[in-house]
C-alpha cells in the first residue's frame, strides 16, 4: 500500500470512487483524476500516465479502455487514473509547450488516488523525464509497479502492450 498524503483542508471528504467520474480544473484544461468502478467489493488500482487525453466523466478514450481491461483481468473492482501532467492534450509535444503542464492540484490528487488504491502502476511511456517529473513522483510513491520498460527505461504505456501483460516491480534508475 502506498503512503498516505493528507489534504490541507481537514473538512474535505475524499471521493468514494463509485461509478464513473472525473475531476477537472474549472477551465477543464486540466484533468486531475478519473475513475471507473464496476465492483464495489473489489480493490482499486491506480494507473499513472503521462497526461490526460480526451476521456471525461463518462467517455473513455483508448488508454482508459485498455487500463480497464488490464484491471478487470487482474481482479480489480475499479480503476483510478492520474497523470504526471494534468494538462489535457492528445500530443505530448503540445503538453510540453504549456507554461504549467503539471497543474496546481495534480500532486494532491495523485496522493489521494494512490491512498485509495491497492496497487499503483507507472504507465507514462518515454516522456516521464520531462521537468524531472517521474523522479518527483517516484520519491512520493516508491513502491510503484509497471508493465515493462521502454528502451529508455521508462514504464511502458498500456496501449502498446499484450493483453496478457502482468505487473512487475519497477526498478528505478
Amino acid at each position: 500500500m502506498t503512503r498516505k498524503i493528507d489534504h490541507p483542508d481537514s473538512s474535505w471528504i475524499p471521493p468514494n470512487f463509485e461509478g464513473s467520474d472525473a475531476v477537472f480544473s474549472n477551465c477543464r484544461k486540466y484533468r486531475y483524476a478519473l475513475w471507473r468502478r464496476w465492483d464495489l467489493e473489489g480493490p482499486l488500482i491506480l494507473f499513472i500516465g503521462l497526461n490526460p487525453s480526451t476521456a471525461d466523466e463518462v467517455k473513455n478514450d483508448p488508454t482508459i479502455r485498455r487500463c480497464i481491461g488490464f484491471a478487470k483481468d487482474w481482479g480489480f473492482g475499479g480503476v483510478l487514473i492520474a497523470n504526471l501532467f494534468a494538462f489535457r492534450s492528445t500530443s505530448p509535444t503540445k503538453m510540453k509547450d504549456q507554461l504549467e503542464p503539471i497543474g496546481k492540484e495534480n500532486d494532491r490528487w495523485i496522493g489521494l488516488l494512490a491512498d485509495g488504491s491497492e496497487m499503483v502502476i507507472a504507465a507514462w511511456g518515454n516522456h516521464g523525464a520531462f521537468l524531472n517529473r517521474f523522479q518527483q513522483i517516484q520519491k512520493r510513491l516508491p513502491e510503484m509497479k509497471c508493465m515493462g520498460l521502454t528502451s529508455q527505461n521508462q514504464p511502458r504505456h498500456p496501449l502498446y502492450l499484450r493483453k496478457d501483460t502482468i505487473p512487475q516491480d519497477y526498478h528505478w534508475i
